[in-house]
C-alpha cells in the first residue's frame, strides 16, 4: 500500500476514479504541501508540470492506502505522458510518492490553475482517460502516448456533443448500454456496443449488437469570393475511395479539418483555410451541422461558407508536412462548380451540400458584398 501526493489533474476525483477503475475513498484525501517545488502550466497542453523552485510550495492532496492495482493503473496513465513516481518529503515530514515529469516535458513561466482547469478541461480529460484506460493490459504506454493527440480530439468531440444541437426527431427515449468494447484505436477508433433502446411502440427493445466508427468532429468551409463569384476547392487523395476500391482516389472538396481541443468549429474553419490554402477568411456563413452517416459513424460536420478574396493568381500546392498532407488548390467560377454538381460529379456530401446552399444564398451574399 502506497501514499501518493497529487498536485495536478488527479486531484479531480472523477478523473482519479476513471483511472483507478473504482470509486475513490474521500476520507483518504488530506491536503498537503510539497516544499521547494512549484506547479507550472505545460507548454504542450492543459496539464501541470512540477518543477524544483526554492522558496516555493506545491499544494495538493495526499491519497493513502492505494493498492498495487491502483498504482499499476496510475502508472499506466501517467507514464503515457512521461511522468514517473519519485519518493519525496512533504512539509509535515512524511514521505509520499509523486509523479515527476521527464526532462522532455517543458513548463511555461505561468503557474498552473487547478480551478481553471476543472472549468475548461476536466470534462475532456475524463473522456480521454476513459479511452486511455481501455488500453490498460493490452496496449503499451508508448502506443497510448503516440495515439493521445487523436484520443484528445475524440474526447473534445464528446464535450462538443454535450453542448447540443437542434436535430430533427420525435422520440427522445432511453438508451441502455449493456456492454461497450473498444475493438480498435489508432487515428480513428472502432467500438462494439450491445444496447437496448426505447421503441416507438413503447417498452424496450431486445439487446442488439451494433458497431460504430469513432472519429472527431470536423469543420468544413467552402471559400467563396462574392465579388468575383468564384470558389476555392482543395484536391487530395482520400481513404474512403481507396477503401471502397474506387479508381478515382483524389477528391475535390471544400477545406476541412478536425477540431482541436479547445477550439470552436469556426476557429477550426479559419485555421484550416490558412493551413490548406493560405486564405484569411473575412467572415463565415453558418450553413449547418450534421452527422456524416449517423447509422455508422460518430463523425460530425460543422459546415460553413467562408467569404474571402480569390484573385486570379490563387492556386497552389500546400498542406502541413507534419500531417502528411499533399494538397492542391483549385479556383473556379461558381457556375463551373454548379455544373459539376448538376452533372453529379461532386461526389462527396459536404461539397454537394455546400454547393446547393451557396446556389440558394449566392445573390444575397453578392448584393451584401457590393454594398
Amino acid at each position: 500500500m502506497k501514499n501518493l501526493f497529487f498536485y495536478g489533474t488527479l486531484r479531480h476525483v472523477p478523473l482519479l476514479e476513471c483511472v483507478m477503475g473504482r470509486m475513490a475513498d474521500a476520507p483518504d484525501f488530506d491536503p498537503a504541501v510539497l516544499p521547494g517545488h512549484a506547479v507550472m502550466a505545460a507548454r504542450d497542453g492543459p496539464y501541470p508540470v512540477l518543477i524544483r523552485a526554492e522558496g516555493s510550495e506545491a499544494h495538493g492532496v495526499v491519497v493513502r492506502g492505494l493498492s498495487n492495482e491502483d498504482i499499476a493503473r496510475l502508472d499506466y496513465y501517467e507514464g503515457g505522458f512521461d511522468y514517473d513516481l519519485q519518493l519525496l518529503t512533504l512539509a509535515d515530514g512524511t514521505q509520499a510518492d509523486v509523479y515527476i515529469p521527464d526532462e522532455g516535458v517543458q513548463a511555461t513561466p505561468e503557474p498552473w490553475d487547478f480551478d481553471r482547469w476543472v472549468q475548461d478541461w476536466a470534462a475532456m480529460s475524463v473522456a480521454a482517460a476513459q479511452e486511455v484506460m481501455d488500453g490498460f493490459g493490452t496496449l503499451s504506454r508508448d502506443v497510448i502516448s503516440a495515439r493521445f493527440p487523436q484520443i484528445r480530439k475524440r474526447a473534445w468531440s464528446r464535450v462538443l456533443a454535450q453542448r447540443g444541437h437542434d436535430g430533427a426527431g420525435v422520440l427522445d427515449g432511453r438508451i441502455e448500454i449493456v456492454a461497450r468494447h473498444r475493438a480498435h484505436t489508432a487515428f480513428y477508433g472502432y467500438d462494439e456496443i450491445k444496447l437496448r433502446h426505447e421503441t416507438f411502440g413503447g417498452g424496450m427493445s431486445p439487446v442488439v449488437d451494433r458497431s460504430v466508427f469513432v472519429s472527431s468532429d470536423a469543420a468544413i468551409v467552402l471559400p467563396y469570393d462574392p465579388l468575383r463569384d468564384r470558389v476555392l476547392l482543395v484536391e487530395q487523395v482520400r481513404m474512403g475511395p481507396i477503401g471502397r476500391h474506387d479508381p478515382v482516389a483524389w477528391q475535390l472538396e471544400p477545406v476541412a479539418g478536425l477540431i482541436d481541443p479547445g477550439e470552436t468549429p469556426a476557429q477550426t474553419a479559419r485555421r484550416e483555410a490558412q493551413e490548406e490554402a493560405g486564405l484569411d477568411l473575412r467572415s463565415l456563413e453558418e450553413v449547418g451541422a450534421c452527422y456524416a452517416s449517423p447509422g455508422a459513424t460518430t463523425e460530425f460536420f460543422n459546415l460553413f461558407v467562408g467569404l474571402c478574396d480569390l484573385p486570379d493568381t490563387q492556386g497552389s500546392i500546400g498542406g502541413l508536412d507534419t500531417e502528411g498532407e499533399d494538397i492542391r488548390t483549385h479556383v473556379m467560377s461558381f457556375d463551373a462548380l454548379l455544373e459539376l454538381a448538376e452533372a453529379r460529379r461532386t461526389v462527396n456530401a459536404p461539397l454537394t451540400l455546400l454547393t446547393y446552399w451557396l446556389a440558394h444564398h449566392r445573390d444575397r451574399l453578392r448584393r451584401h458584398e457590393a454594398g
